[in-house]
């Protein structure tokens, strides 16, 4: 089990944080998203660590940018 932790910027509703879930559950392996809008802290459980262009990906796909 991995665990990983990021920050996204401009989500603004709870529609941009289930657009965010949506891709980042999608990543082969993934088990478990938990956002929270507030912070913009995105908390990811996989079977297998998740490679930085793999979540980056997911999250520009929904429209939002990971805080490098």
């Amino acid at each position: 089990m991995a665990s990983t932790t990021i920050t996204v910027t401009g989500m603004t509703c709870g529609h941009c944080v289930s657009s965010v879930k949506e891709e980042i559950s999608e990543l082969p392996g993934v088990t478990d998203v938990r956002v929270d809008l507030e912070s913009g802290r995105v908390e990811i459980d996989s079977t297998a660590p998740l490679s930085d262009e793999q979540i980056r990906a997911a999250v520009a796909e929904a429209g939002y940018e990971v805080v490098a």
